[in-house]
């Protein structure tokens, strides 16, 4: 999973001339703020919004990039002409959207912090991002349609309880498609949960990673959730203090659309490898479920030995 080149030169000079250790410094400060609940408010400063970028934007862009490629392998007719970004940040999921889908002409940002807007406008400068609007706005303002509308590590910065309200907010405005994408944790999950019922109580159809629009069979104890990794650049390694050069971004997700359009089961965990075959956990309509595939049975291995986590079986 590779930033967008015009990205990644439109960080790298950002970051000419800015004092390295103080990024860091700042960079800390942001994530252990946002480990304790913490919203994106403490973000004021051009270096501030920087070090959020650098330390963030890959894995958020990763995250939603790979939401995005599972919608395009369920509905690979959709080609969205317009998007909403909600709570966009620095503009990571529209990076992605329009690297997913060039054809994408109208891209609104709506974010209430002005350092993060600032910044916004700066990397879109010299991108297919350099007609977005980027305007003032949370997930209360007025907000236009969209083709696809998604909103990316937003509902972690609510109550968990107004992720059922706002959901179906943001789904009057999507015309086609609705994305939300949120940290891989339990509390992630929860909101995820909440939204997703509220989804289809309000008539939208799952498309991912759910292949139904039935109720959540996830047990207590236990969170759909999916990995995607990404390389690390040397300054975002500097700036986390790491030691490898790539990372594991955990996230959960839903997608829903106008139609039924999800079909088979998707896969939840990391295949399990033994001598005899495989074992996957999946999830589909009837709930649940483990499935075998023995080595022996040479046609079907070779169908799904490729197969990870988050793939349709």
């Amino acid at each position: 999973m590779q930033f967008p080149p015009e990205l990644t030169q439109a960080l790298e000079a950002l970051l000419e001339g800015m004092p390295r250790k103080e990024l860091a410094a700042a960079a800390k400060g942001l994530s252990a703020g946002y480990r304790q609940g913490a919203t994106s408010k403490p973000i004021t400063t051009q270096l501030q919004a920087i070090a959020y970028a650098v330390a963030r934007m890959p894995a958020t862009f990763a995250a939603a990039s790979a939401v995005f490629a599972r919608l395009d392998e369920v509905m690979p007719e959709f080609a969205p002409q317009s998007l909403l970004d909600v709570g966009a940040g620095a503009g990571a999921a529209s990076w992605a959207a329009v690297t997913q889908w060039p054809q994408i002409v109208s891209v609104t940002m709506l974010d209430r912090n002005p350092a993060l807007r600032a910044l916004a406008r700066k990397l879109a400068e010299a991108g297919p991002l350099v007609k977005a609007e980027i305007l003032a706005g949370n997930l209360d303002a007025e907000k236009p349609r969209a083709d696809l509308v998604v909103a990316s590590y937003v509902l972690a910065e609510l109550p968990e309880d107004r992720a059922a309200s706002v959901a179906p907010d943001l789904w009057r405005c999507a015309e086609r498609a609705l994305a939300l994408v949120e940290p891989g944790t339990p509390d992630g999950f929860a909101r995820i949960r909440k939204a997703r019922a509220a989804l289809i109580a309000a008539g939208a159809h799952v498309a991912a990673p759910c292949t139904h629009d039935n109720d959540c069979p996830m047990q207590d104890g236990d969170w759909c959730h999916f990995s995607q990794r990404l390389p690390r650049s040397r300054d975002h390694m500097l700036l986390k203090d790491a030691t490898v050069p790539f990372e594991d971004e955990r996230y959960c997700y839903v997608v829903v659309t106008r139609e039924s359009v999800a079909k088979g089961a998707r896969i939840l965990a990391p295949p399990l490898e033994t001598k005899p075959g495989l074992t996957f956990k999946l999830c589909d309509e009837t709930g649940l479920r483990a499935r075998f595939v023995a080595a022996r049975d040479k046609d079907q291995y070779r169908c799904v030995r490729k197969l990870g986590w988050g793939d349709l079986f």
